[in-house]
């Protein structure tokens, strides 16, 4: 019999509420107020924080990030410079993805799981609690 589907992997909630506590710890030790956010293998919003003093404009940057990061299994400082190639350039304009360092994709066994935003300090801030939580998360 020929299958017409397969069989494809996302993070679990457990999962989502421990890198959101890694990324989180990993904000504070960078020095910012983070919005962080954990979309599944569909980028649909698993897991958020949002700290009390961070800015409202990051809750959407996060999101996007997390998103961007889940589609394309890219991390999103990868897509700035994707963006400046000119065969690509025109990606910029697609909704929703989000080309500044912070967003992430999560992997398991060579396969993406999902993807992680953070928004709330500058870009070198965001990567680096990005990059900090996902060590800490086992990535």
């Amino acid at each position: 019999m020929t299958k017409n589907s397969y069989t494809s992997h996302s993070i679990t909630h457990q999962a989502a509420a421990r890198l959101i506590a890694e990324a989180t710890a990993a904000s504070e030790r960078v020095g910012f107020e983070p919005v962080i956010a954990i979309v599944d293998a569909a980028g649909n919003l698993k897991a958020f924080e949002r700290s009390d003093k961070s800015s409202y404009l990051a809750v959407n940057i996060a999101i996007d990030k997390a998103y961007t990061a889940a589609s394309f299994g890219l991390t999103t400082a990868q897509w700035v410079d994707l963006l400046e190639d000119r065969g690509a350039s025109n990606l910029r304009y697609v909704p929703r993805v989000m080309a500044a360092a912070g967003g992430f994709p999560i992997m398991e066994d060579g396969a993406i799981i999902g993807g992680l935003g953070i928004s709330g300090g500058s870009w070198s801030q965001d990567q680096e609690a990005g990059e900090a939580a996902l060590q800490a998360f086992g990535q």
